[in-house]
């Protein structure tokens, strides 16, 4: 049997993340082979990943990445089972390292399948789920690209956002970030009104015509009020039509185009929430 040092350990606990008695075994069980001790780690999580495959991953971190001249922005969120995992920091670690890496791919397939140092993303996960002992994958992978593109991070990792401009000018930045803290807080349903899906405006206007008919207002009279209220629906749940929060006297349109000009908008945004 190969006599298996400190040393070793500590390399092999560095490459995987794994725990200094888990690398030990490791070692053993490949006669002190480093590339065979990585491969038993990486079966440990296959099985680990296999028997925990139908548990519920609701927790983990949402990252949000913008490329060197803010054209390009990304966002994943790493899932796993517990709150505790989700804070650690070697997790959150991964996390962002897989939303840099997210930024050069244009679906979640292709991520999937990118190089993560001499591994594929998914054996990277799988790996990491043996080393945690939790099922650890992929949730949200979204990507958005503009002319300017900022992000938001909230607290805790557990809600990310990408708002795109259409136009890079002084203090982008700033009104791109309080445009996506602005999401995350009020979790609007689309960018505007052609944005909202017909399918909800129908399940709207019913809504509003139940609450009216239960109010004793007359049929004939229910299309004009509902109508009225789906504008107010419109103003409350679209972004850019959305009262600023930061200055509930301007829209977030209103804000945007007096702090960087009339001709800014906002293009587009994602949104990922963890919990």
């Amino acid at each position: 049997m190969a006599k298996i040092t400190a040393a070793e350990v500590n390399k092999l606990r560095k490459s995987t993340g794994a725990g200094m008695m888990d690398c030990k075994k490791a070692l053993v069980e490949a006669d002190g082979d480093y590339d065979k001790a990585i491969e038993v780690l990486r079966k440990k999580g296959q099985k680990i990943a296999a028997k925990r495959a139908d548990r519920e991953s609701s927790e983990g971190a949402a990252i949000a990445k913008v490329n060197d001249d803010a054209t390009k922005g990304a966002i994943i969120s790493l899932n796993c089972e517990t709150d505790f995992v989700a804070k650690n920091e070697d997790f959150i670690k991964l996390a962002n390292d897989f939303a840099e890496l997210a930024l050069n791919f244009s679906s979640k397939d292709e991520f999937l399948a990118a190089d993560f140092n001499g591994i594929t993303v998914q054996e990277k996960l799988t790996e990491q789920t043996g080393v945690i002992g939790e099922k650890i994958e992929i949730g949200a992978f979204r990507k958005l690209e503009a002319a300017f593109v900022g992000s938001y991070i909230h607290a805790g990792n557990k809600i990310a956002v990408l708002t795109g401009l259409s136009k890079s000018a002084d203090g982008a930045e700033e009104v791109a970030k309080d445009v996506s803290m602005q999401a995350a807080a009020m979790n609007p349903v689309a960018l505007n009104e052609e944005g909202v899906e017909q399918e909800t405006i129908e399940k709207e206007i019913e809504i509003a015509k139940d609450q009216l008919r239960q109010e004793g207002k007359p049929e004939d009279m229910l299309d004009n009020i509902a109508k009225g209220k789906i504008k107010r629906f419109f103003k409350d749940n679209t972004l850019v039509n959305q009262l600023f929060i930061k200055d509930n006297k301007k829209t977030v349109a209103q804000h945007v185009q007096d702090s960087l000009g009339k001709d800014v908008e906002v293009t587009a945004f994602e949104r990922v929430a963890l919990g």
